[in-house]
């Protein structure tokens, strides 16, 4: 029976593919088996994400007994590929990859995943004031936003004092930071407001904040948002708030041939019948040398427990013993950011005939960043826009058609009226679905970083903490995922 629930085809990697109109993909766990099966192994891992499988990867590799345990009818986690009607894929979650995120970009190498590089030819668009700007993005400063120079010249300031502050806070305990308690006792938005004092680069700011962490700036401490900063790059290159939020050079330069997902999809065929989907893990259970994860369908015994999930889902397994007090405060206090990702179809991408590259930044409607996600051939037009923070919350309770309709109005406000007429669109709402309740990360709000920040890697006992929320670089992003999976492995495996 084993066998048979953990047999694994392209399709059930993937998940359930859309037809055609409006399409949401998330995954449904099957129900429970009549009769569970049972499995031993060395060490189990829970949820079979880029961390995950990653960690089974190197386990595997160095001769360990390894069940991965996901709860969804596919693996990638908050990385998914949506079927385009007619033919090809496009990214509801995770999507890009830039400058120092070499883990990622080598775990690709390794599976045979081909990327090319985000579209960004011609000019981004400013929406302001009610007026559409388009603006260079080729200059000597990069892409600079046709703000007045009073907004330039302190958004300038602003970034350079964060990044300046960012070099002061220790990626992997950003807690000891000398200003730790300081910055760790006030919101990002508190901040801004004695730094960001020219209306228009506060709103430069607010929508970065909004556009990386799918929070608002009330939200995040300032100690979280430092640390964020410094996770932007590697033991080499420090990070900074440009790599977070460009384009060339940044964070978003480049993207997956055949879509993300494909990543995650090719290591977990990799792995055979280590992987069983459809697993939603309901208990851990300690007896002397051994963990007894109870899931639907298959319980496993090993010595070695992996979670790799979100902090704020990995507290709704029931452990026995329960944690300890501090591990459960932290996850009850790291909630995950309000997002979701439309994208709109069409025959070609027409925005391109203006000189646009079809990255929008908006002060108003519901979609307030774009990017185009056309496939490399242009072989069809694909706008993707973030719906975020307090946009993603107030249409959480809206129905399919009423998010399209928000959505498509945007883009016509943005790139014209043929962007009203897609051939078909396709959403991903993350923070209605099951196994994932929100993204991309779960963040810090004040006096979480001091008071519980060293529990986010703390084993307890045999039970071991990955996921992106536990890297010290990339923190966030996928290459975090891949870096943890790398770095809970060497855990594990320095006990075994």
């Amino acid at each position: 029976m084993a066998r048979e629930r953990s047999r694994l085809t392209r399709r059930s990697l993937l998940g359930a593919g859309a037809a055609t109109g409006v399409a949401t993909l998330a995954g449904v766990a099957a129900a429970p088996a009549a009769a569970a099966a049972t499995r031993d192994a060395d060490v189990v891992i829970i949820g079979a994400g880029l961390a995950g499988l990653t960690a089974a990867r190197d386990l595997k590799k160095a001769g360990k007994n390894v069940v991965v345990l996901e709860a969804r009818d596919r693996v990638g986690g908050r990385v998914l590929n949506l079927q385009v009607p007619g033919g090809g894929v496009t990214e509801g979650g995770g999507e890009f990859i830039g400058p120092t995120q070499d883990r990622m970009k080598a775990l690709a190498d390794e599976v045979g995943v081909g990327t090319f590089p985000t579209y960004n030819t011609g000019k981004n668009l400013l929406r302001k004031d009610g007026r559409n700007t388009p603006y260079a993005t080729d200059g000597l400063l990069g892409a600079v936003p046709p703000i007045d120079v009073a907004g330039l010249a302190n958004a300038a300031a602003v970034q350079a004092l964060l990044n300046d502050m960012a070099k002061k806070v220790p990626v992997g305990a950003p807690w000891t930071a000398a200003k730790a308690q300081e910055w760790d006792q006030q919101t990002f938005e508190t901040w801004l407001r004695h730094n960001a004092v020219v209306p228009s680069a506060k709103f430069l700011f607010d929508v970065a904040c909004a556009s990386v962490f799918s929070a608002e700036p009330r939200e995040l401490s300032l100690l979280f948002v430092l640390f964020y900063i410094a996770a932007a790059g590697n033991e080499t290159n420090p990070g900074t708030f440009e790599r977070l939020t460009e384009t060339a050079n940044g964070a978003q330069a480049i993207r997956f041939k055949g879509g993300s997902q494909l990543v995650p999809v090719k290591l977990a065929e990799s792995l055979g019948d280590s992987v069983v989907l459809n697993a939603p893990v309901r208990r851990v259970a300690k007896d002397g040398a051994t963990y007894t994860v109870t899931a639907d369908g298959i319980t496993v015994r090993a010595g070695r427990v992996i979670v790799a999930l979100a902090p704020p889902l990995a507290a709704r397994i029931d452990f026995d013993p329960v944690l300890p007090a501090a591990r459960d405060q932290l996850a009850q206090r790291l909630p995950m950011g309000s997002v979701g990702k439309a994208i709109a179809i069409y025959d070609r991408p027409f925005w391109r005939d203006a000189g646009l590259n079809g990255q929008a930044l908006s002060d108003t409607g519901m979609v307030r960043s774009t990017f185009d996600n056309s496939p490399e051939d242009a072989s069809y037009g694909a706008l993707m826009g973030f719906i975020e923070a307090d946009q993603m919350r107030a249409l959480n309770g809206a129905s399919e058609a009423e998010v399209k309709a928000a959505v498509l109005k945007d883009y016509a406000t943005y790139f014209g009226d043929k962007a009203k007429t897609p051939t078909a669109f396709l959403l991903q709402r993350w923070d209605n679905e099951r196994f994932t309740r929100g993204g991309p990360v779960a963040y810090a709000p004040p006096g979480v970083l001091t008071a519980y920040g060293p529990e986010l890697r703390r084993p307890v006992g045999g039970i071991h903490w990955a996921g992106t929320e536990t890297s010290t670089y990339w923190m966030g992003y996928m290459d975090g995922a891949v870096r943890s999976g790398e770095r809970v492995a060497k855990e594990v495996l320095a006990v075994l």
